[in-house]
C-alpha cells in the first residue's frame, strides 16, 4: 500500500551511534537528571525556563521544534504528556487549539563525550482544528525541525493513513527529521498492526518506527504523584532517538558529515 506514494523522506540513525543510550542510568548523569526532578517528581518548564545545574556542572542547550501529527484519537496528547512527565489523560478529548509543551532531555554525545541538554518544544494540535482553519498547519510547521507521525496499535486505519500524513503535513519541510511512533503499545496483545507491517513501512519509507506505551508509570508513596525517575526511564528510548536524529541532521546541515543515502524509489503500483 505504501509503494504508490511518490514522496520519499527518510534516514534511520542506528540507535546509540550518536548518544550514549544508557547514560541516564549512570552515576555520571545524576546531576543532569536531578535538574529535571524535585523530590522525585518531574519539574515542568516554561518556554524561557531551563534546568538549573550545580556550578561545577555545565551543559549547552540545543533547541528544536517538533510537530506531533496523527489521526484523531491516536494518542498525540497522551504521548506528549508521557514525554513531559504529566498525567496521561484517562479518556480522549480532542485538542481544541495548538498546545505547546517544553521537554528537556540531557544526553551524552558518543563522539565527543560532551553532555548536552536537548530542549524539545512539542507542538500538538487537534485534527478537527487543522481541517477547519487553514493557518494552523503552517503555524505548526513553520521553522520546524522534526515531525513525530503517530499511529495507534489498536487502529489499523491510523497506520494506513501514515503516507497521507507524511505527504500532506511535511510538505515544504523536506529536510526536517521524520519519525514514526506507534502508541498504545501496552495494548499490543490486541494490535491491528503487525511486526511485518512495520518492517515493510520502515523499508519503504526509510523512517525509524518506535513504540510507546499509553499508560502512566508507577506512583510515589503518596499514591498521587507520578514517579519522576521511572517516567524518565520509560521515555528514554523515544527522547534519545529523537535527539540522535535531530543532532545528526544538524551535523549534515553544517557540512560536518555527509548525508546518508535515502531509500530507493519503489516502482509505482
Amino acid at each position: 500500500m505504501f509503494s504508490s506514494i511518490s514522496t520519499r523522506a527518510g534516514m534511520i540513525v542506528p540507535p546509540g551511534s550518536v548518544v550514549v543510550l544508557d547514560w541516564h542510568k549512570t552515576q555520571e548523569s545524576k546531576e543532569y537528571f536531578d535538574a529535571l526532578l524535585h523530590r522525585n517528581r518531574r519539574k515542568f518548564f516554561g518556554s524561557i525556563e531551563r534546568p538549573v545545574l550545580p556550578p561545577q556542572v555545565a551543559a549547552d542547550v540545543v533547541s528544536y521544534k517538533v510537530f506531533v501529527s496523527g489521526k484523531s484519537g491516536v494518542g498525540k496528547t497522551a504521548l506528549v504528556a508521557k514525554l513531559a512527565g504529566l498525567e496521561v489523560p484517562p479518556v480522549h478529548h480532542e485538542t481544541t487549539g495548538i498546545q505547546t509543551t517544553t521537554v528537556y532531555w540531557p544526553a551524552k554525545l558518543r563522539e565527543s563525550s560532551k553532555a548536552l541538554f536537548f530542549k524539545f518544544s512539542f507542538w500538538d494540535c487537534g485534527e478537527a482544528v487543522l481541517k477547519k482553519f487553514d493557518h494552523i498547519l503552517p503555524a505548526c510547521t513553520e521553522k520546524v525541525d522534526g515531525f513525530l507521525f503517530l499511529f495507534s496499535f489498536t487502529d489499523r486505519a491510523s497506520f494506513e493513513d501514515l503516507p497521507n500524513q507524511i505527504s500532506r503535513v511535511a510538505e515544504g519541510a523536506k529536510k526536517a527529521v521524520k519519525m514514526v511512533i506507534g502508541t498504545k503499545f501496552d495494548q499490543f496483545a490486541h494490535t491491528d498492526v503487525t511486526g511485518p507491517d512495520m518492517a515493510a513501512f520502515r523499508h519503504t519509507w526509510g523512517l525509524p518506527v518506535l513504540r510507546a506505551k499509553s499508560v502512566n508509570v508507577r506512583r510515589l508513596a503518596d499514591g498521587h504523584s507520578l514517579d519522576g525517575r521511572a517516567g524518565l526511564s520509560d521515555v528514554a528510548h523515544l527522547l534519545n532517538g529523537l535527539a540522535e536524529h535531530l543532532w545528526r541532521q544538524d551535523q549534515v546541515a553544517a557540512g560536518l558529515i555527509l548525508p546518508a543515502p535515502g531509500p530507493p524509489e519503489p516502482t509505482p503500483c
